[in-house]
């Protein structure tokens, strides 16, 4: 763990289930957690506004991340004023557009302006961020969220776009990239070598940080011994 105890990235866990996100809480290195409507479908939640509120019931200390979901930009407005209620470490996640590409841009402003410590999310290209950053009052902490994994998954290599999203960010001082949607542990470390502020990830990626460091003619051999191990269990024969 010493390699992940000198990084300067701030590591984020991502996820709904209530006993994954306070297990993670609990871990020092862990800086801040982050969660989305889609995260908790999956998790089961029938009641977003009760989770949330148990949820920082017992996280207070550290920031969360919790979405709106309307694809409405005025009531979108709405609900991140009463999000932000909620409680004094809530960053408001608003998307980058609606499902009609409409940008958030403008209430983006009008929240930042207000003092909400926003988080815009989905965010896939430098003109994207150009812009977002641009919109975000300078005194008031904010994320950019830029899917990195999900520019990856095309194709691309997000490594130069992440690198000049950490340029652009740093035209608003209180402006924190956030490296989103990671696919494996090694994108911890890309982060932290670029210099991005933020990188969050899920619970099945951050199990793999005691993995960090091992050496890998012990890796080899556990390998070995797990197609052995599997085999002989399975009974096969030729």
């Amino acid at each position: 763990m010493n390699k992940v105890q000198h990084l300067t990235v701030k590591i984020f866990a991502d996820g709904a289930d209530k006993a994954g996100m306070l297990e993670m809480y609990a871990k020092p290195f862990i800086k801040g957690l982050t969660t989305n409507p889609t995260l908790m479908k999956k998790a089961g939640i029938k009641d977003y506004e009760a989770f949330s509120k148990d949820i920082l019931q017992a996280i207070s200390d550290k920031p969360i991340s919790l979405e709106v979901f309307s694809d409405d930009i005025q009531e979108m407005e709405r609900q991140a004023l009463k999000i932000a209620s909620w409680g004094k470490n809530v960053y408001v996640k608003l998307p980058v557009t609606n499902t009609k590409r409409e940008s958030t841009n403008v209430i983006v402003k009008r929240l930042s302006d207000k003092g909400v410590k926003v988080n815009v999310t989905a965010i896939m290209t430098l003109q994207q961020v150009r812009d977002v950053v641009m919109h975000l009052n300078p005194d008031v902490a904010s994320y950019v969220s830029v899917f990195a994994g999900r520019i990856a998954d095309t194709g691309v290599d997000p490594l130069p776009l992440m690198s000049a999203a950490v340029e652009l960010c740093k035209m608003n001082a209180k402006a924190e990239l956030i490296w989103a949607s990671p696919r494996e542990l090694l994108n911890i470390f890309h982060a932290n070598t670029i210099g991005c502020h933020v990188i969050t990830v899920t619970n099945d990626i951050l199990k793999k940080l005691e993995l960090v460091g091992y050496d890998l003619n012990d890796y080899s051999l556990d390998t070995v011994k797990m197609f052995y191990n599997d085999a002989t269990a399975a009974g096969f024969k030729i």
